[in-house]
């Protein structure tokens, strides 16, 4: 009994050593990521809006017992950039309000549904047209990482300034068509009265919070 006592402690020694040494070269060998949050990978340029992996998501809230959410997908638009001078960045993107997403099917019918009897419609209306923020400047945040982005948002037929708290999020080149690519999030809060989109207010909060990410390809 006391030889395979020992012998169960040296196995129980040798195979995580054994399995460390079996796993070194898998872990040595797996890729990395391409994009990283380093600034010294920015080129300077003009960037295409990356449509598949841009998004806008919103969050309202009902009834005052929790928070429901929705998205807008293929996010068009421009971005110049040079990190030399980050203030004088300017973006400009579209968003297809007739492509909203929700997980309710009456929802998201109801938010394109047409007005009745010439009445207004309640939220977006059919064959809404698309929305678009266009950047009036840039204030880049002290840690060279950040920035506030105000612009002009026009939703609904309605113009109205919007502040954007945007972060970088990641740097490098696509490895499937070699282009250049930045990545950030952004956060902003918009009151959707302010673009005549009262319906339901304030049992459906009238304060939209959206959370936005966005690539862009410098083409």
């Amino acid at each position: 009994m006391p030889k395979l006592s020992r012998m169960s402690r040296a196995l129980a020694l040798a195979l995580p050593l054994a399995l460390a040494a079996v796993a070194a070269p898998m872990v040595a060998q797996m890729p990395e990521a391409p994009g990283k949050a380093d600034k010294s990978r920015v080129v300077a340029g003009t960037y295409t809006a990356d449509a598949g992996h841009s998004l806008v998501a919103w969050r309202v809230n009902h009834f005052g017992f929790n928070d429901y959410f929705g998205l807008f997908g293929d996010v068009t638009g421009t971005l110049q950039i040079d990190p030399a001078n980050p203030a004088a960045a300017k973006v400009s993107v579209t968003i297809p309000v007739g492509k909203v997403v929700t997980v309710n099917q009456a929802l998201t019918a109801h938010l394109l549904k047409p007005g009745a009897d010439g009445k207004p419609a309640d939220f977006f209306g059919a064959a809404p047209a698309d929305a678009t923020f266009v950047s009036t400047s840039v204030a880049p945040g002290a840690d060279g990482s950040s920035a506030r982005i105000t612009g002009d948002l026009t939703l609904n037929g309605v113009t109205r300034p919007v502040t954007i708290d945007a972060t970088f999020a990641g740097a490098g080149t696509n490895p499937f068509n070699k282009a250049a690519t930045l990545g950030f999030h952004g956060t902003a809060t918009i009151k959707r009265s302010d673009f005549n989109v009262k319906y339901g207010i304030p049992f459906v909060s009238d304060e939209v919070k959206l959370d936005i990410t966005a690539a862009f390809e410098k083409k």
